[in-house]
């Protein structure tokens, strides 16, 4: 989803004008996400893909045929000169179904090619990975793969800390911790860093994403906790469903991270530079996650820690010497640079553009 941001800022710093249209899930949270940044929106029927027996994915298998229909029919009212695809199962319906009106771009944020791109590749002009090693599995898939890397919002980088010590309500004075799972949030995090509270608000300060009311219910749970410490305590832990645009501030604030590792994330992680410790989600498709994480482990970037083992007791050791040690976080967060690709939003934007001109020949 959040690529898909990174690569319409890049067009509109280009000063190319387009006409954009979002298809996403009725439920998912990328509704939300188009409206803050002004992207007409419409809902597709979705299914997930899986690869285990369940009494949903009999349900979903008619779900996906539908939104076929209903991708075909909205991408022919819109007429675009090309699509875009980020992955995940809504992207299935919409490049199915919307190949038929215009030439298809594929991207692999992960560093596995999921289900869900690999019937995309058979529809698709072009299919761009984030990674040389995932390049090396797409082409498996399709005959034209491009590395482009993992586009992260040139927004990011525009944050001020002034604007997130008075937004946040947080004291310069103490080190900042960003708990993250994603858009969603992560419950497994939520608790485990729940249990060191309010003991780890001694030494630091912590602004927690815990994700929607409708995908967990630690939001209230954890503001009902900080209602009951001291007013000095509280000041200093923040708990937020989610994050907009004022999630650039507080990166240029945070001097650590906690997250799982997302292909978003880890993307974020190495574009901005940011030490982190990582809990990749268990039992991803293709183990996505945990070679999410060990993109930015392998390049002592990152300290990562399975969700099995990342103990309450084993995160808090973790925290505080990481927090104890300056420079290690700073060879850290220069180290996570190295895998980054600033230019990759760029780079999708000329694979669009090329479609483009390929689609005006055909």
């Amino acid at each position: 989803m959040l690529p898909a941001i990174a690569v319409i800022e890049e067009l509109k710093s280009r000063e190319i004008p387009a006409e954009i249209l979002w298809l996403g899930s009725y439920k998912g949270v990328e509704r939300d996400i188009a409206h803050s940044h002004g992207i007409a929106f419409a809902p597709l029927q979705t299914g997930k893909i899986r690869r285990y027996l369940s009494l949903e994915t009999i349900t979903d298998l008619f779900r996906i045929p539908v939104g076929i229909a209903q991708a075909w029919i909205k991408a022919r009212a819109f007429k675009p000169d090309v699509i875009f695809s980020t992955g995940g199962n809504v992207s299935v319906p919409t490049v199915v179904g919307g190949s038929r009106v215009a030439p298809v771009l594929t991207h692999e944020q992960t560093a596995q090619v999921g289900i869900a791109n690999k019937i995309a590749a058979r529809f698709s002009e072009r299919f761009a990975a984030s990674y040389d090693e995932t390049a090396k599995i797409a082409r498996r898939y399709h005959h034209h793969v491009v590395v482009t890397g993992n586009p992260v919002r040139a927004s990011l980088t525009e944050g001020t800390k002034m604007k997130a010590w008075e937004h946040f309500g947080l004291s310069p004075n103490l080190p900042v911790i960003f708990v993250t799972g994603g858009a969603r949030g992560a419950s497994p995090i939520n608790q485990r860093v729940e249990k060191l509270l309010p003991g780890l608000l001694e030494k630091t300060q912590i602004v927690h994403q815990s994700g929607p009311s409708v995908a967990n219910e630690d939001a209230a749970r954890l503001r009902s906790l900080r209602d009951s410490w001291p007013q000095h305590v509280r000041e200093r832990y923040v708990v937020q469903e989610f994050l907009g645009p004022e999630i650039a501030d507080l990166y240029a604030i945070t001097d650590l991270v906690i997250a799982r590792a997302g292909a978003g994330t880890v993307a974020e992680l190495a574009f901005l530079g940011k030490p982190s410790i990582l809990v990749p989600l268990p039992g991803t498709w293709g183990d996505e996650q945990r070679k999410n994480a060990n993109l930015l482990a392998g390049a002592d970037g990152a300290t990562v820690i399975e969700q099995d083992d990342a103990t309450p007791e084993r995160l808090e050791e973790e925290i505080v010497a990481l927090l104890a040690d300056p420079m290690r976080r700073h060879a850290m967060g220069a180290n996570a640079r190295r895998i980054a690709r600033p230019d990759a939003a760029a780079r999708l934007v000329d694979e669009l553009l090329t479609l483009v001109d390929y689609s005006e020949r055909s």
